[in-house]
């Protein structure tokens, strides 16, 4: 419950079910992470090995709490995932990104750049053919190839 709880503190972040959430810490727990001060939660960071592509690894959501932000938390959260052994054979990183949520696009361009990986970002799912005119847009984003986790501070 606590990935759930600092999600919904985290607009504009999409608040799934917290049993959506209990499966990505549980199903995906090798490549999601959540970050505690005491009980706190701080950051988590939800994400998995796309089936057909074991070299690529997704990640779904990003959350920082208000009071842990600006401080690199996310990406020490992405590099630990990224420097475990499930992730040893990955060499792209994809995500989705809102055109207005400015803190990802930051995240992930610092990572492309920290990998010495390529960037690219296309518009993926559109809000009025996807989300019925619900929710924005999302632009995928894909880093890589990269062949070694470099410190992404």
């Amino acid at each position: 419950m606590a990935a759930h709880r600092l999600i919904e503190s985290s607009p504009p972040l999409d608040t799934n079910s917290s049993y959506c959430n209990l499966l990505q810490c549980s199903h995906f727990s090798s490549t999601s992470v959540i970050a505690e001060a005491g009980k706190e939660p701080l950051g988590f960071i939800s994400g998995y090995l796309i089936p057909e592509r074991k070299d690529t690894l997704f990640i779904w959501q990003v959350a920082v709490s208000q009071r842990a932000r600006g401080a690199g938390l996310a990406s020490r959260m992405l590099q630990d995932i990224l420097g475990r052994p499930i992730c040893r054979t990955v060499s792209f990183l994809e995500t989705t990104i809102t055109k207005n949520n400015h803190a990802s696009w930051a995240l992930f361009k610092g990572a492309a750049q920290r990998l010495s990986g390529d960037f690219h970002s296309s518009e993926w799912m559109d809000s009025q053919v996807h989300f019925d005119g619900q929710h924005d847009s999302e632009h995928l984003v894909r880093i890589g190839p990269f062949t070694q986790v470099t410190n992404l501070q």
